[in-house]
């Protein structure tokens, strides 16, 4: 069978909207009255992407507050069609995908034998034979390359899926990527926006225009001769859309979308600034394929579990996803002094796990900092910064009720756990002065996405 996955590319990808982020950097530069500087860029799943642009990497994680645009366009997307589509993703995704709804998006991801984690994901049902994967960055690669003098093996999401595919299967398969252009919105302001520039038809239901569109359900228009999709998803646990917009228009709409979210006081934000936003999405933070999901750890206690794996079916890996349920393993969200990525986490001497994601945040409030305790200066007061993260734990620590919940809410306040982040050797041995924080009970921003659009519809 035919491969699906690229080969793996000589040099870093550009996005088709890389020269249209080059434009914005000049153009900010002269708006802000600051002197020109390249945009900060890393290789991210094979792409050449932005870190932060002109503003830094705290001015854009505090954007979505207001309005947030992101291009998103180094993640792909997969189109999977035919009679049998439906019972390959069915068979393969631990998500129950035959009775999704069209127009339904459903988040889920893609597991090893072991019931570890390839990639996560949104599948959209369009028809009863047509569904969309979007599918993370660099998971669009298949070939076997040579890296730093070792061999490295690369399959992508959709060649992995077709190992699956049973003879005389009705599945056809194929890279959708380079006919659309990901642009996300996401905000209080992004309703605001969207309805602005395509009109508030676009985000109505679908099967009802009396109402908005539902939480995880997308819409396709029309604009000006040419097909969108709009998804009420994204990656901050924010208000917000994911917009699929035709390669042929893209850079165009881009800079609309752009001058239309600098009007309302907001940024384009880099990779820094959305991994501030997804660690700060809500109670429990967002885990980044990479950091958090891997194939060493299975997904179990994670955010989002229950909403991407459906235990009443079967799909693969299920076995071994089984055993490892009643593991003491879980993924906490932690307040610190300051940046702790890689460090292990200690209660009272006991180590309980590690810090797989830090960053600095301007969206931790004054009370939650001080509850600290730092003697940092820079953390404490109104203008006080401090850092968030994700941390695997394999030690609970906390308090379970009858149902074996864990208890992160005591008599109205949420539970805060003190604890030390020490620097480790390879053997786990810490060493050094440890940074302080905490576990956090109820994350650092309450999640808004899943409410009703009225409450920003009119803003």
């Amino acid at each position: 069978m035919k491969k699906v996955g690229f080969d793996f590319p000589q040099v870093p990808r550009k996005t088709a909207l890389f020269e249209a982020e080059e434009n914005y950097q000049k153009m900010m530069a002269e708006k802000l009255d600051r002197p020109y500087k390249p945009i900060h860029r890393s290789n991210f799943g094979q792409y050449d992407m932005a870190v932060n642009y002109i503003t830094s990497v705290l001015e854009e994680a505090k954007a979505v507050e207001k309005v947030a645009v992101y291009n998103i366009d180094h993640m792909a997307q997969i189109e999977f069609s035919g009679k049998d589509a439906a019972n390959l993703l069915d068979r393969v995704l631990p998500a129950n995908i035959k009775d999704m709804r069209i127009g339904q998006c459903k988040y889920t991801l893609l597991l090893t034998e072991k019931g570890t984690v390839v990639d996560d994901m949104i599948i959209m049902k369009f028809s009863e034979t047509k569904f969309v994967s979007v599918i993370n960055a660099g998971h669009d690669i298949t070939d076997s390359v040579e890296i730093d003098g070792q061999k490295t093996e690369f399959f992508s999401d959709a060649d992995l899926i077709l190992r699956h595919l049973k003879d005389g299967e009705d599945v056809t398969v194929k890279d959708i990527s380079e006919d659309l252009v990901k642009v996300d919105v996401q905000g209080p302001f992004s309703y605001k926006l969207v309805a602005s520039l395509y009109g508030k038809e676009v985000l109505r239901n679908r099967n009802d225009s009396n109402k908005n569109m539902g939480y995880f359900t997308f819409n396709e228009f029309s604009y000006d001769g040419h097909d969108f999709v709009i998804s009420r998803t994204g990656y901050t646990n924010r208000w917000g859309w994911e917009m699929y917009i035709p390669v042929a228009i893209a850079v165009r709409e881009f800079n609309r979308i752009l001058d239309a979210a600098l009007d309302l006081g907001g940024l384009l934000v880099g990779l820094g600034g959305r991994d501030e936003n997804r660690i700060s999405a809500g109670n429990a933070g967002l885990p980044l394929n990479g950091s958090e999901y891997d194939q060493l750890h299975t997904p179990v206690n994670a955010p989002l579990f229950n909403a991407a794996i459906d235990l009443q079916k079967s799909f693969f890996g299920k076995e071994a996803l089984v055993k490892s349920l009643e593991t003491d393993k879980r993924m906490v969200i932690i307040i610190s002094e300051g940046i702790v990525v890689g460090r292990g986490v200690y209660l009272n001497g006991k180590r309980l796990g590690t810090v797989t994601s830090s960053i600095n945040s301007p969206n931790i409030s004054q009370e939650k900092r001080e509850f600290i305790g730092s003697q940092r200066k820079s953390v404490n007061g109104e203008e006080g910064t401090a850092a968030i993260g994700v941390a695997w734990l394999y030690h609970n620590p906390y308090q379970v009720d009858e149902d074996g919940n864990d208890i992160v809410v005591d008599n109205g306040e949420a539970v805060r756990i003190k604890v030390e982040f020490y620097k480790e050797d390879e053997n786990k041995t810490p060493s050094g002065k440890p940074v302080i924080g905490y576990i956090s009970g109820d994350g650092v921003n309450p999640p808004t996405a899943p409410k009703a659009l009225k409450a920003i519809e009119k803003l």
